[in-house]
């Protein structure tokens, strides 16, 4: 986890094929001084030409694009640019397509009509903090979780410590390891090191499957 340094910009790229709506969110962020766009494209196979040559911090990716769509494109980026973070924009809110986005790579999932300032944020904290973690998202791992429970997968039971659960809950507040360690009184070290005895312990392959199973031993409490 990073976070920018003093006078440090985030470099963002979008990747929509609204013109006006990409017009919007650049002329959002350019008042911003700690982000700086540095690609736009129309698709994903523009987008994908495009990260060849520039490699940003943070994408805004749109589902719906001509010649190649965020659906396709997100294992892509995730295959060639691990460590670059991705938000999905979308028009809908369907939860089976939130949560099959989270589960193959998605740092977080916003809808087009969230303000200039949720974008923002969703940035930021993507950057510093791997994922930004909102109602939609929240709801739509959970409703992953129900869909997977009936279809007659379980969690994996596990036993964890005080020190795991705390770690656990703080993680899914969107704390930075820094905030976690200093709040446990620990090292950042041994932060990431619980984070991973955590996912083994679970079963969970990623953050998003701590959510969820966070969500499931109401660890958390689901809005």
């Amino acid at each position: 986890m990073k976070s920018p340094d003093q006078g440090d910009t985030i470099k963002v790229a979008i990747a929509d094929d609204h013109t006006l709506f990409r017009a919007g969110v650049k002329t959002a962020l350019s008042i911003k001084k700690d982000i700086e766009l540095v690609a736009e494209a129309d698709n994903g196979m523009q987008l994908l030409n495009l990260l060849k040559h520039i490699e940003p911090d943070v994408i805004l990716l749109d589902i719906q694009m001509p010649i190649m769509d965020g659906i396709q494109t997100l294992p892509e980026i995730r295959k060639l640019y691990p460590h670059v973070k991705v938000i999905i924009l979308s028009m809908h809110n369907d939860q089976s397509m939130i949560s099959k986005l989270m589960e193959i790579g998605a740092n977080s999932y916003l809808t087009k009509n969230s303000d200039s300032e949720t974008i923002y944020q969703a940035i930021k904290t993507c950057y510093e903090q791997e994922f930004f973690f909102n109602e939609l998202t929240n709801k739509a791992l959970l409703s992953g979780l129900r869909t997977k429970r009936t279809d007659g997968h379980s969690f994996h039971e596990a036993m964890l410590t005080e020190k795991e659960l705390t770690v656990l809950k703080l993680m899914c507040e969107e704390r930075t390891t820094k905030e976690i360690a200093d709040i446990v009184e620990i090292s950042p070290r041994t932060v990431e090191a619980i984070r991973d005895k955590l996912k083994t312990k679970t079963g969970s392959k990623s953050m998003a499957g701590l959510v969820m199973y966070a969500i499931k031993n109401k660890i958390i409490q689901q809005q």
